[in-house]
């Protein structure tokens, strides 16, 4: 039985002379099994710790030994074993949790005296210095040849980019990869990402730039990365379309978009405030939704995109008369600001609550209503704007919804009182 961890042994007679801990472990390999006791001539089980300084090692005895374990940390690989002879405080940290709960159950039988063929012992020997090496944080592979096929990634990564070695899926060993904070696959060949990606609850940085991705998943967006995605490259894919659910990761402050094939943005994508860099250039957006005004950038591309040349007289008419009454209600709720969720109403209500307009008089439509698109000069929303066209130009149309034909008729009227054609 082996453990690798940060192992610090502090004597607990330290404070009588006025000493303290040093309070910081070292890189070690832990290992139980048998070692000749010289006094009494017998076998028994010890616990030895071997570091980069001591790669020989120093032993202590567990049979009747361990007076007390201490595992109130022992799911975030931390945990302390306290010894009667020496009076030392063993304290590991920067273990694998599963690894961790299997070596302190092999020290609990060994203290016990039980039956040593139920231990899964190892032979006390020296350690290579490569063991005792501090964990890796970040690793790169560049080269297919370079791809570990039959050992796993080091636990304790940080960062991770494996490019260029035609990967059509996302290897599921780097799930396993806790610790996480920056995985880049770029110039791959993945097709799909496995929703799991979620579960890797650290990372704040995701490249996926030029794969083959043709979507990115509902699942994806209302996973743990809502509360920690800051960087999100997704350019030069094949993605046509966002969910909705896009703008649930509102903690991004870097988003690239570019060189894919989307028609449109998601239209919540004003929620995401802590947006500050934007680039969704060579794409094939007409107009930016309207929630895009909310937005405040510091840079936005969004270069070579067939953007058409407004007019307020061409819109797309989605008005009942009279409104159903699916669409009063929903509207009720919206202006009335009630509460609402799966528990009070069908999940697809909500759903459409998630993504509803607001018309020029602050009313919200929801699947009722009229739709045109006006030029906007993307100052307003980014310090700064990368030039839209060869032109030179800065604007860009923004749809605009009505929630009755009153109010887009008063809207054309302010309009052509302009000028505005």
């Amino acid at each position: 039985m082996k453990l690798q961890c940060d192992v610090e042994v502090v004597n607990r007679m330290l404070p009588s002379f006025g000493m303290k801990r040093r309070g910081k472990g070292t890189r070690a390999v832990l290992s139980i099994g048998k070692h000749l006791d010289k006094t009494s001539q017998r076998s028994n089980i010890y616990m030895m710790i071997c570091t980069a300084k001591d790669r020989a090692g120093s032993k202590y005895k567990l049979k009747d030994n361990i007076e007390k374990f201490f595992t109130w940390f022992v799911e975030e690989g931390k945990a302390t074993v306290r010894l009667k002879e020496p009076a030392v405080d063993i304290c590991l940290s920067k273990a694998d949790a599963n690894s961790l709960k299997n070596f302190l159950s092999a020290a609990r039988l060994a203290d016990r005296g039980s039956v040593t063929s139920s231990l899964p012992l190892s032979t006390l020997t020296p350690v290579r210095a490569r063991d005792v090496e501090q964990p890796k944080k970040k690793l790169t592979i560049v080269s297919k040849k370079d791809y570990p096929l039959t050992s796993n990634f080091p636990y304790s990564l940080e960062q991770l980019q494996v490019s260029y070695c035609k990967l059509s899926r996302m290897d599921m060993r780097m799930l396993s990869l806790k610790a996480l904070r920056k995985l880049d696959l770029s110039n791959n060949h993945i097709k799909k990402l496995p929703a799991t990606i979620g579960d890797l609850g650290c990372l704040s940085e995701l490249v996926l730039h030029n794969n083959h991705l043709e979507a990115f998943s509902e699942a994806l967006c209302l996973s743990t990365l809502q509360r920690t995605l800051q960087l999100l490259d997704l350019s030069q894919n094949r993605l046509r379309c966002l969910p909705a659910q896009f703008c649930q990761l509102k903690e991004l402050v870097n988003l690239k978009l570019d060189d894919n094939e989307l028609a449109c943005l998601p239209f919540g994508v004003g929620r995401l405030s802590r947006l500050r860099f934007l680039s969704a250039a060579h794409n094939q957006l007409a107009a930016l939704p309207s929630d895009f005004r909310k937005l405040s950038l510091e840079n936005l591309d969004l270069f070579g995109n067939p953007f058409v040349q407004p007019n307020p007289l061409d819109h797309t008419m989605k008005l009942t008369f009279p409104l159903t009454l699916q669409e009063m209600a929903s509207r009720a709720v919206a202006d009335l600001r009630l509460p609402y969720g799966p528990h009070l109403i069908p999940a697809h209500l909500c759903r459409d609550l998630e993504v509803a307009m607001v018309c020029d008089c602050g009313s919200v439509c929801v699947n009722f209503y009229i739709k045109t698109a006006v030029s906007m000069n993307l100052h307003h929303v980014s310090h700064t704007v990368v030039l839209v066209d060869d032109m030179g130009g800065t604007d860009a149309p923004v749809q605009q919804h009505f929630c009755s034909l009153s109010c887009y008729s008063q809207f054309l009227d302010n309009s052509l009182q302009r000028g505005i054609r």
